[in-house]
């Protein structure tokens, strides 16, 4: 396993922020990367409705920590850190599908950077099928929180006013902290 160590120590920092308490190392093929302890990583950066299919973390968190590294320091060309991720989550042990699933969304995700006509071939073949199959959950999950939230929203209305403890009113998406 190219990642030195099997455990990611981390310290919550936000609802969804973690922050690393120690180095996390991955030795490549050719480069190794370090992303270094007090980086600030949301693990994987799953749409809210998506997250029953992956969750925010798994097999992939190391994965996806050197992913947001490589993104937000601009180590690599983001084509790169996209090639790298799908690698990460191979030698991870994540499923066929869902790596590739993982892959397409980092790609789009990345608005193409740098993607050569058959990377983009590629990518339609894994995106296109992906959508029709995630198009009804996906709305289904949607309308779901919808419905939450309102249920949510309409329960504080009514108990604000007389609760004698502070309240927190719903938000429908967590809030992201200031960077």
């Amino acid at each position: 396993m190219p990642f030195t160590k099997d455990i990611v120590a981390v310290t919550q920092t936000s609802d969804v922020d973690w922050r690393l308490n120690e180095p996390l190392i991955y030795e490549g093929d050719r480069e190794t990367f370090t992303v270094p302890v007090e980086f600030v990583t949301d693990f994987a950066s799953v749409p809210r409705i998506f997250v029953w299919l992956v969750p925010t973390y798994g097999s992939y968190t190391k994965a996806a920590i050197l992913h947001d590294f490589l993104c937000r320091t601009g180590a690599v060309p983001r084509r790169d850190a996209d090639g790298i991720f799908r690698r990460c989550l191979l030698e991870s042990g994540v499923p066929f599908l869902r790596r590739w699933i993982m892959w397409a969304a980092v790609r789009l995700g990345a608005r193409f950077a740098g993607t050569t006509p058959a990377e983009f071939a590629t990518w339609l073949a894994i995106a296109v099928p992906a959508a029709t199959l995630l198009i009804v959950p996906g709305i289904t999950v949607a309308a779901s929180i919808f419905v939450f939230w309102l249920l949510e929203r309409i329960t504080f209305v009514v108990l604000e006013p007389v609760s004698r403890k502070p309240t927190v009113a719903p938000g429908l998406w967590p809030p992201r902290p200031p960077k």
